[in-house]
């Protein structure tokens, strides 16, 4: 199982920008870039609460997780 991270599609509907976000947050642009991709081997509490505040969602809108060559059809 893998976790997908969809802060790209939230953000889309929203209508934010990731510079917004990552200054909101507090995190570089390159950072939330990475998270964005999925290549971060975690994220702090306190950075998810400050996503969640800014898009106006839970944690379960921006993470999936996905069975082992399943495809994310949410």
């Amino acid at each position: 199982m893998s976790i997908v991270v969809k802060l790209d599609v939230m953000l889309s509907q929203r209508k934010a920008r990731s510079k917004d976000l990552a200054a909101y947050v507090g995190i570089t642009e390159a950072n939330l870039s990475l998270l964005k991709q999925g290549k971060v081997k975690g994220v702090r509490f306190d950075t998810l609460l400050k996503i969640c505040e800014f898009l106006d969602c839970q944690p379960g809108d921006l993470l999936v997780n996905v069975p082992d060559g399943g495809s994310l059809t949410r």
